[in-house]
């Protein structure tokens, strides 16, 4: 599975929401200017939020949006699932051989797992300590 830049840049947007709880509405060009990201993408990106009930929007001169409940309550799940739909590393069909389609959906269960047990609180508050620094990534 791979997640687009409307997962990546969603899971931004709620990131940047959830460290500022308590600071009143943030605008979306606030974001885009302190991750260099189009304000007109993160625009279209936060309708579908709003829609799902994980973010509300504040009118007025210093209106933005926040939250719609506490950052622990809120999964990276939530976002990605909002943004890019099921979570499933291949689209499998009941014809697929036995032992794959087993194998896909491990692969989706774990990933799953992961993405539901990690909070937006607990990315905002993400400090690195050098967990990966051995690994090598391709992304």
């Amino acid at each position: 599975m791979k997640i687009s830049t409307k997962g990546r840049y969603g899971l931004t947007i709620m990131m940047e929401l959830a460290a500022r709880t308590g600071e009143g509405p943030t605008s979306l060009k606030s974001i885009a200017e302190r991750n260099n990201l189009s304000e007109h993408y993160l625009e279209q990106l936060i309708a579908p939020l709003r829609n799902a009930g994980l973010v509300k929007s504040i009118r007025g001169a210093y209106g933005g949006y926040i939250l719609s409940k506490p950052a622990a309550e809120i999964t990276a799940g939530d976002v990605i699932r909002v943004l890019e739909g099921p979570i499933s590393p291949v689209d499998f069909t009941d014809e697929d051989d036995p032992a794959k389609r087993d194998l896909w959906m491990r692969i989706r269960d774990s990933i799953a797992e992961v993405l539901d047990s990690t909070t937006l609180q607990s990315l905002a508050n993400y400090h690195d300590e050098g967990k990966y620094s051995n690994y090598m990534f391709y992304i």
